[in-house]
């Protein structure tokens, strides 16, 4: 793998486990993430938002994130996942993820693609 296949898969592994404000300085400008059948966030103010919110989730719970598979290409990166969150001890979620990331040529990341499916009780 080279240096820039490094670069972008760094990036996608910390965005897919929750550490946003390592990504935040490579999101461009018109970056979109879409969240399959849910929300569509348009544009950087609107993708540091839901980061933060997001985040502010993370930090009421436990988490266990568990990436399983991640695919590199020249500028797309695959990662596939579980999370688990937990509240006094107990699991009060699993949801099985993937995200693909589309990067542009200066490693600037552009679009996100996130398919969550929280497990049925």
């Amino acid at each position: 793998m080279n240096q820039l296949e490094n670069s972008i898969q760094e990036i996608a592994v910390n965005f897919s486990n929750g550490q946003f404000e390592d990504v935040l300085p490579h999101l461009s400008d018109d970056i979109v993430w879409s969240v399959i059948g849910e929300q569509v966030f348009q544009g950087k103010s609107d993708v540091i938002a839901n980061c933060k919110q997001t985040a502010e989730y993370f930090n009421t719970v436990e988490t266990d994130f568990q990436t399983h598979d991640v695919i590199v290409t020249s500028n797309k990166v695959v990662v596939r996942g579980t999370a688990d969150f937990y509240r006094n001890g107990k699991r009060i979620n699993h949801v099985i993820a993937c995200d693909v990331y589309e990067f542009s040529n200066d490693l600037m990341l552009e679009r996100i693609e996130s398919y969550c499916i929280p497990e049925k009780s």
